[in-house]
């Protein structure tokens, strides 16, 4: 077993140190109040596995079969999707927190008592977390902050993509375009204001795909296009972030407009169209990407942007093979303080706990090879996990200390 560094760690000892790093889950879809799986199957039908499954036979109404039909049909597409990244995790799952293999109807039976009995552990959340020392969570809606049986709520950091749609309709459907803009810019810097003065870090948006570049300033009146109205939105949510030292957290890389599904988009100048903001406004940006060809872009931007971090991997962009490119990249041109390598996009706490078990895999070997190679040493090597993992992200969300207080 090879040895290496200023520890003498084998390989071995190295993972195992990586694996028991804190961890910031820096975006979530968790429900503060049912944080556990209810059944085997809320476990089952998380999206990204169900969409392998279905790729191999599994049928898209599973959910009305009877039981035993169900149980069948999804064993054999368990059985035919053994090398997808989503069936490793889902396995890993089953494996670590419930001690079942999954390899015929049996087990599968058993896995859903086992997810019933733990569905009523009050603790089984906060236990769960525990396991991978997953220390904080970040939740999008306020009505989900409030984390039910666990040491710490979640941190808010309110999304506003839904907002900035319904902003541009009412200036773009308005009779006087100009004094309806002029009406959403004051919306949204009260609205800002409002979460600077709750303590919070910051906003999240998506974005749509976009014509326009930001260093373009446009005048808007009744000829503006809606894409010229979203650019110059922007530009307020940026001057309001700025004004009450927010982040500004920017989802890119998903279209929805061209089938009934999301879908990534590479599109090579979607961050070089947003730099003009990063250069303007001094709040700290955070871009968490879910299309591949714009991993590198993001480290550009990072790179010669002092306000600008990355994120973690999202939607298309969670996978084995980007995870170990994105990472090359940012290893190699970014202190490991601009940088957070985990999102895990859960809906309940046991797909946030296989998620991130896959991350901190993936990280740990992916160090331990920069660092037998010897491109690094054992402490840059753990200093790069732990910012990685979670340091980067609890100082870029400048939580403040109301924010941490925990549940009484």
């Amino acid at each position: 077993m090879s040895s290496i560094g200023n520890g003498g760690n084998t390989k071995e000892q190295f993972i195992n140190h990586v694996m028991a790093l804190p961890v910031f889950d820096t975006h979530t879809h968790l429900v503060g109040d049912r944080l556990s799986a209810r059944d085997f199957w809320e476990i089952a039908h998380y999206f990204w596995l169900f969409r392998e499954l279905q790729a191999g036979g599994y049928p898209a109404d599973a959910e009305k079969l009877p039981e035993e039909e169900r149980i069948a049909a999804f064993l054999n597409a368990y059985k035919e999707t053994r090398s997808t990244l989503m069936n490793w995790t889902f396995t890993a799952i089953m494996r670590e927190l419930y001690r079942i293999e999954i390899k015929d109807a049996e087990s599968i039976r058993e896995a859903i008592a086992a997810v019933k009995r733990s569905s009523t552990d009050e603790g089984w959340a906060q236990q769960t977390a525990d396991r991978l020392n997953i220390r904080r969570f970040v939740v999008n809606h306020p009505e989900h902050a409030v984390f039910e049986g666990m040491r710490e709520h979640a941190v808010l950091i309110p999304r506003i993509d839904g907002a900035i749609g319904k902003w541009v309709d009412r200036v773009a459907q308005s009779a006087d375009p100009a004094g309806e803009f002029l009406g959403v810019r004051s919306e949204i810097s009260q609205l800002l204001g409002s979460y600077g003065a709750a303590g919070l870090p910051g906003v999240m948006t998506t974005l749509p795909a976009y014509e326009t570049s930001a260093h373009i300033r446009y005048t808007i009146s009744d000829s503006s296009t809606r894409d010229e109205i979203m650019m110059e939105l922007l530009h307020a949510v940026c001057a309001a972030s700025e004004q009450n030292g927010l982040l500004v957290q920017l989802f890119l890389g998903v279209e929805r407009s061209w089938c009934g599904t999301a879908f990534p988009v590479n599109d090579t100048e979607r961050i070089l169209k947003l730099t003009a903001l990063f250069e303007k406004y001094s709040c700290s940006f955070e871009l968490v990407l879910a299309s591949e060809l714009n991993n590198l872009d993001a480290v550009q931007a990072a790179w010669n942007f002092p306000n600008v971090h990355i994120g973690g991997m999202w939607w298309f962009n969670f996978r084995a093979s980007t995870y170990r490119d994105s990472m090359q990249y940012r290893l190699e041109a970014l202190p490991a303080s601009k940088s957070s390598v985990i999102v895990s996009d859960a809906r309940c706490m046991e797909w946030s706990f296989g998620k991130i078990m896959l991350v901190k895999k993936l990280a740990a070997e992916f160090l331990w090879e920069r660092l037998e190679s010897g491109w690094i040493d054992e402490e840059t090597a753990l200093h790069t996990a732990r910012q990685w993992l979670f340091e980067s992200a609890s100082k870029r969300y400048a939580m403040k200390e109301k924010h941490l207080t925990a549940k009484g």
